[in-house]
């Protein structure tokens, strides 16, 4: 598989990378360990370097599986991992509630050790904030992980769905590699403001949920049901009254991916890669077969005539609904 570079500090990654959060959280059924560690292997078997955790998912499981899963190839590889939870419940506010959030420098490097441990390295190649923690300023963040990379802990770090402003103001202290979002389809937003600052500043994007949590692999209908437990049961988007409107999206894809003799997955991750050569998409699966059709989408080419007529025809659909729901909006981390 070909790779790309996120930012300027060096990071080289699979053009497709692996979003393995699903494996232990939020879209059941959940595999048995021993299958995801084999499927992990396959991954890295077809080319994949890049893998995406978090000590939240679980928490710490997924962690632990892609500590096991990947020890024996833990040289070919680069692993992404997060911070900026309080997951042991220590941290209140003024109020005496607890406060979820808790990216302050103690905190991260009590994570930082918890992580190595889990993942069974001396380093961590890519070290998110998990989600921006209002209470810290983020020059205290950056500079607690430029010391933890002085440190050889951490090799390169990023932030997970932050603001602009908030960008700039971390790489002034510390670089950044890669910022990750939410980006897909049907959910444009960091084309208005977040990727032009990218470009400028030369900091990678990472793409979670490319594939819209599955709407956009073409399986997924109005009447589609979810296991009881999975995330998407209350998502405003996948809501029946507004999948109706929805939809119209995911027809179009399937449409398009007719033509071009491929998959509607392969389109919606394809397309995404033909916005920037410094973006890679993270999508996650528990399947070999969509393992392999998500890789497969890198060699799924647009010209620039069908990349205009399919931004325009996806440019007229007001997607209905939020994508996370309200409360948990700056907490998911999904």
């Amino acid at each position: 598989m070909r790779t790309r570079k996120l930012g300027k500090q060096g990071l080289e990654v699979s053009t497709m990378g692996l979003g393995c959060m699903g494996m232990t959280q939020s879209y059941p059924p959940f595999p048995e360990k021993n299958d995801m560690i084999k499927l992990i292997h396959q991954a890295v078997d077809l080319g994949v370097t890049f893998f995406d955790t978090a000590e939240a998912y679980g928490p710490y499981k997924n962690e632990e599986l892609l500590g096991e899963a990947l020890k024996p190839h833990r040289d070919k590889v680069i692993i992404a991992t997060k911070f900026g939870f309080d997951l042991q419940g220590q941290r209140t506010g003024k109020s005496g509630k607890a406060i979820s959030l808790d990216s302050r420098p103690e905190t991260i490097r009590r994570a930082v050790d918890g992580i190595l441990k889990r993942l069974k390295t001396d380093h961590i190649d890519l070290l998110y904030q998990h989600r921006v923690d209002p209470d810290v300023p983020i020059e205290e963040v950056a500079g607690t992980v430029k010391e933890l990379i002085k440190e050889g802990k951490v090799l390169y770090w990023g932030i997970s769905e932050p603001g602009v402003e908030t960008v700039r103001r971390a790489h002034e202290v510390c670089p950044l590699s890669a910022i990750q979002s939410e980006y897909s389809m049907w959910y444009r937003n960091p084309e208005i403001e977040l990727l032009p600052v990218l470009e400028e500043l030369g900091i990678g994007f990472v793409p979670f949920s490319p594939l819209g949590k599955g709407f956009l692999t073409g399986n997924i209908n109005k009447d589609t049901k979810f296991e009881s437990t999975d995330f998407r049961n209350v998502i405003p988007r996948f809501n029946a009254e507004n999948m109706d409107v929805n939809l119209v999206l995911a027809d179009i894809v399937k449409e398009v991916a007719a033509k071009k003799g491929t998959t509607p997955a392969q389109v919606a991750l394809s397309w995404i890669l033909h916005q920037k050569p410094w973006i890679v998409p993270i999508p996650g699966t528990k399947k070999l077969e969509r393992l392999k059709e998500n890789i497969g989408a890198t060699d799924v080419k647009f010209t620039k005539e069908e990349l205009y007529e399919l931004n325009q025809a996806i440019s007229n659909i007001h997607i209905i609904g939020e994508r996370y729901p309200e409360d948990q909006e700056k907490l998911t981390g999904i």
